[in-house]
């Protein structure tokens, strides 16, 4: 296929990648990591509805190239600094923080460049693993941190062969690529669920689009996948909406005939973004967004193809108005003095996010499962607030590596308490002393994670088998301090069998922290049953208003 002029293939030879060359790059990374942004997403491990490390690598990338879009700089080294600031501060979730560190190694080895070699980029795959790995507590292998070692060490072994940076690339690419394919053999847990590392799949996908412009390749040419309707996370389309998106429409339609998924996806490309495809007992689920003068397209289109079920059309601009007025802090925030310590805490609901306030937050961050808060988000919460002194409770395992990084950032005195779940979380503001030692305070809030047991119980979002619990979509499942324990298809045996295996004869209080798609008379009569079998049991009830997860609980 013939290069596009502006590549760095282009004319025939190779051209000099200087730092508006890196910033066609950088754009051709971002845009088709988004392209295959849900192959990604449906390479989660567990069947849980939190699969969104595509979702998190898309916006820290998108971040990234904010950061470069408008520059004209021409010094490479600058433009990958610029680069690697802005995929910090956008950084999302463990897998977006691990690709901001690969990021900022890449930017270090170049620093001072004008044009990158061969040379500088096996250097700069060098410092990215270097980086990535310094950055991660207890390095995993099968992980995105392998499939950058392993490129690394095929980049720089193929350097004694070419000094071409393009070849280079292109070995990149293929290295990463059987590095993905191999993490399974290096982690238990890929290889019993049957799928890839989504991080190293991401990296691969990053690496791809830069040789695929190079190439002259397409890049919105999407790899088509189709989510269990379970699993599909229309919430997740509304974190970023597009100018010209003014309506979200969606169709469930049963097909007259085996849909043709490739062209389906690609005449929905046509008329607008966000595109996402759900599929359950033969009935398939369209969402998108599109202008205003095309929101009735996709309607027509799909009803050409099969029986319309039901439809759903919503304005965008409306919607949008009502989530930013719910985001709208109808709760008390602890009042800060200076030199006090202040709690900033992460919370996946509105009823959740009032009883940290009550406890005493200073701040709270809207996020939880499959919305986790960027590096600049975090920061943003507490950089105004009038004293030195903050404690972040991530309450999520996935944003416990975005919180550090805040800290990392800021002049402030901050600590991270490792907080994986709500519950966690409120037991640490239990020991919150805001005139206390700081270190002191952080030490005994650290301490008060022991003291609290968590269960979630939520919907299957696909079939598995992990730690010989075997799953099928659609089933209640039960994770029990993060770890699957048990599936059914009743809600109040998935309670019941919570309690059983956490030992709650041994406990004195739970609380039950009910979720928004669930009505409070089920949470309250499910309560009762509880009290019924464990007389002894304090029961309490919350409404916590957390998306996909039916319960959490807390065992005290």
């Amino acid at each position: 296929m013939t290069k596009p002029a502006d590549s760095p293939a282009g004319k025939g030879k190779t051209r000099p990648i200087d730092g508006q060359m890196f910033k066609k790059l950088a754009e051709a990374a971002l845009t088709w990591l988004r392209t295959n942004q849900e192959t990604v997403n449906a390479l989660n491990v567990f069947p849980v509805p939190d699969g969104d490390t595509g979702t998190n690598m898309v916006l820290t990338m998108q971040s990234a190239y904010n950061e470069i879009e408008h520059s004209g700089e021409r010094a490479i080294g600058k433009v990958a600094a610029a680069l690697a600031h802005g995929a910090l501060m956008g950084a999302r979730g463990n897998s977006g923080v691990i690709l901001s560190q690969l990021w900022r190694g890449f930017a270090h080895a170049l620093a001072d460049k004008d044009v990158l070699t061969a040379s500088d980029l096996a250097q700069a795959f060098a410092s990215a693993r270097d980086t990535a790995y310094k950055g991660v507590v207890r390095p995993v292998e099968g992980t995105i941190l392998t499939v950058a070692r392993e490129t690394a060490e095929a980049v720089a072994k193929a350097l004694e062969s070419t000094d071409d940076p393009l070849t280079l690339l292109e070995i990149a690419v293929q290295a990463a690529d059987e590095s993905v394919q191999r993490t399974p053999e290096l982690l238990d847990v890929l290889k019993e669920a049957g799928v890839v590392d989504s991080g190293g799949k991401g990296l691969f996908f990053i690496l791809e689009g830069m040789l695929r412009f190079a190439q002259g390749k397409p890049l919105d040419t999407a790899v088509t996948t189709v989510k269990p309707l379970a699993a599909l996370n229309l919430d997740e389309a509304m974190q970023s909406v597009e100018p010209g998106q003014d309506f979200e429409v969606v169709v469930d339609f049963r097909p007259h005939q085996p849909l043709q998924l490739e062209k389906f996806y690609n005449d929905l490309e046509k008329m607008g973004t966000s595109i996402q495809i759900g599929e359950g007992d033969g009935i398939y689920r369209m969402h998108i967004h599109v202008p205003t003068e095309k929101r009735y397209e996709p309607i027509d289109y799909t009803m050409s193809l099969g029986t319309i079920t039901k439809v759903h059309i919503e304005n965008l601009l409306a919607q949008m108005d009502e989530i930013n007025a719910g985001q709208q802090q109808a709760f008390k925030l602890q009042p800060v003095e200076p030199g006090q310590i202040a709690v900033v805490a992460v919370a996946p609901g509105p009823g959740i996010a009032n009883v940290f306030a009550s406890l005493g937050a200073a701040a709270i961050i809207e996020g939880g499962q499959t919305m986790n808060p960027s590096t600049q988000e975090i920061l943003q919460a507490f950089e105004n607030l009038p004293t030195d002194k903050i404690i972040i409770l991530p309450n999520n395992k996935n944003i416990h590596m975005a919180a550090q990084a805040a800290t990392e950032v800021t002049v402030k005195r901050a600590a991270v308490i490792p907080t994986r779940s709500v519950p966690q979380g409120l037991s640490a503001m239990l020991r919150l002393v805001p005139d206390g030692d700081f270190d002191q305070v952080v030490e005994s809030m650290t301490a008060a994670i022991e003291d609290v047991e968590t269960g979630e119980i939520t919907t299957a979002t696909r079939n598995a088998e992990i730690d010989g619990v075997k799953v099928q979509e659609g089933q209640i499942i039960v994770l029990h301090n993060n770890k699957l324990v048990h599936a059914c298809d009743d809600l109040t045996d998935a309670c019941m069998a919570f309690l059983e295996k956490a030992g709650a004869s041994d406990y004195e209080l739970i609380t039950l922290f009910y979720g928004a798609e669930l009505p409070a008379p089920e949470a309250h009569r499910i309560a009762d049953r509880i009290r019924e079998t464990y007389p002894d049991l304090e029961v309490e009830v919350q409404e916590g208003g957390q998306p996909h997860y039916h319960f959490i609980i807390a065992l005290e």
